[in-house]
């Protein structure tokens, strides 16, 4: 069985964040590392976020979870540990994920809502993966983006 670290990078809606912690904990992540103004479980007075609550429907119990300020220093350490970094991003590099076989130790990062994943982190990334889009929109919402690249990679 694969090991899975998700990596919500700078994600805006405490709604997709919720939505996000019930699809890892559907699928066997291991961990979720929220990253700069990603909305954690908690509010700044460390009390349950009952509009969190509502979308994860309690996931945040059962799936662990840490902040970190910074995506950089993370992704250095989960690398020193041996896992592969995927980025899910359109870029002309990605891959398709449905072509792509997952390593045992894996880390996803998904992006922003807006502006995706930085290129700094593209940068550190072992590969970049792609949902190929058959309609006319672009992108999807980050937590469907999510859903479809955990389950095809787990």
């Amino acid at each position: 069985m694969n090991e899975c670290v998700l990596i919500l990078d700078n994600i805006r809606s405490v709604a997709n964040v919720g939505s996000i912690f019930r699809t890892a904990d559907c699928l066997g992540v291991s961990r979720v590392i929220l990253i700069g103004t990603t909305p954690t479980p908690l509010d700044r007075f460390r009390r349950k976020r009952k509009d969190f609550i509502k979308v994860s429907l309690g996931a945040e119990e059962y799936v662990k979870w840490e902040y970190k300020k910074e995506i950089g220093l993370a992704i250095k350490e989960l690398k020193s540990k041996k896992y592969k970094i995927l980025v899910l991003e359109q870029d002309k590099t990605s891959k398709d994920l449905k072509k792509f076989k997952a390593p045992k130790k894996f880390v996803l990062v998904v992006g922003n809502e807006v502006e995706g994943v930085s290129k700094s982190v593209l940068n550190l990334a072992d590969t970049i993966l792609e949902i190929s889009m058959q309609g006319r929109k672009e992108s999807m919402n980050v937590s469907v983006s999510a859903g479809i690249a955990l389950f095809n990679l787990l």
